[in-house]
């Protein structure tokens, strides 16, 4: 649910005069920020406009422009603390981008400029990284990403940090899970999460049984135990991409339902349930538990923009944002970026 407004962005509360004055459930924001609701944790002070109620417009409305570099595929966008944002997404070596106002996006090279050897017993000996996770937490930069080849569950995922962002910084921190072919799971798309007593947990997963959680020391970023808990699956189906956000009292799970990775043939789609706890149970708008293939449609395919998914929801100081890749007529994967609202219900 999404309507366009300038992709410049504006002051706080300038931009928070538009959006209300526009009173629409999601707004096309020009450009994304940050990554997740975790990033928006070392932002305590980011107003949520987003929370007033809102009316959801008639039909799905078309990404915020952005331009310059905008070529992406699974990105994540993360608010840098000096101001502007952080943007990386699958490539070789893992790609990173900038951005000063969430509009104009540059290259900035890979994390991993000369390479990362750890990885290619996952891969195959392809460079090619997979669906990256940026957060910015107590001083420096955690990125979670994933190691693996299409369609096996023979997969990694991995651990580095930096305090400045730049290609090149980056301190590998090692492997986090990793998953085989005698495994239920894909240990790919991971996602951190700091729920509201301080405790980090990173979700995962894609086909195979579905989505997983695990337990981080946030310490270390890795893992505190070995339980791994199940929150959301299709029967074997396709689900994969988890993010959790925590708005108000409710954390949302947000992950993409169907086929990406087609060009324009994909169908990818961008779902959503909610739970009380971190560790779930999660159900959709009608009751349905995501364990169950429950989840409700916020964005799918409409008119040229085809199979939006693998999203990043943050909270910025004029909203909400969800960021996603869509394809182009011509299959080029692309950044979509909209700004979200929730209903009086309290659902996005």
């Amino acid at each position: 649910m999404t309507t366009s407004v300038s992709p410049v962005r504006k002051t706080p509360t300038l931009r928070r005069l538009a959006v209300l004055s526009l009173s629409v459930a999601v707004l096309a924001a020009g450009g994304a920020s940050a990554t997740q609701s975790s990033s928006a944790a070392s932002r305590t002070a980011a107003p949520r406009v987003a929370a007033t109620p809102t009316t959801p417009p008639g039909s799905y409305p078309g990404p915020g422009r952005v331009t310059g570099d905008v070529g992406v595929h699974d990105p994540t966008i993360v608010v840098r603390p000096g101001g502007g944002y952080l943007l990386a997404h699958t490539g070789d070596n893992i790609a990173l981008k900038t951005s000063s106002d969430r509009t104009a996006f540059r290259n900035a090279g890979a994390v991993f400029p000369n390479g990362a050897p750890w990885t290619t017993t996952y891969t195959g000996g392809s460079r090619n990284l997979w669906a990256p996770d940026l957060t910015y937490r107590d001083g420096r930069y955690w990125l979670y990403y994933s190691a693996s080849t299409f369609g096996s569950n023979r997969s990694a995922i991995f651990l580095a940090t930096s305090t400045t962002g730049a290609s090149g910084s980056w301190t590998n921190q090692g492997l986090v899970i990793e998953s085989r072919t005698s495994d239920n799971f894909n240990a790919i798309d991971p996602n951190l999460v700091v729920d509201a007593s301080g405790r980090w947990w990173l979700s995962f997963g894609s086909f195979w049984s579905g989505i997983k959680m695990v337990a981080l020391n946030p310490a270390t970023g890795k893992r505190s135990d070995t339980t791994v808990r199940s929150i959301a699956g299709r029967n074997g189906g396709a689900i994969e991409a988890p993010v959790i956000v925590r708005h108000g009292n409710y954390y949302y799970l947000w992950v993409s339902f169907d086929r990406c990775c087609q060009g324009a043939a994909s169908t990818y789609r961008v779902m959503v349930g909610r739970s009380t706890s971190i560790t779930g149970p999660y159900v959709d708008r009608n009751g349905v538990a995501m364990t169950s293939g429950g989840g409700t449609q916020v964005l799918a395919g409409h008119g040229s923009i085809h199979g939006p998914g693998h999203q990043a929801v943050f909270t910025d100081t004029d909203a909400e944002v969800l960021a996603y890749h869509y394809y182009a007529n011509n299959g080029a994967s692309l950044l979509g970026i909209n700004l979200l609202g929730y209903d009086t219900a309290g659902w996005p």
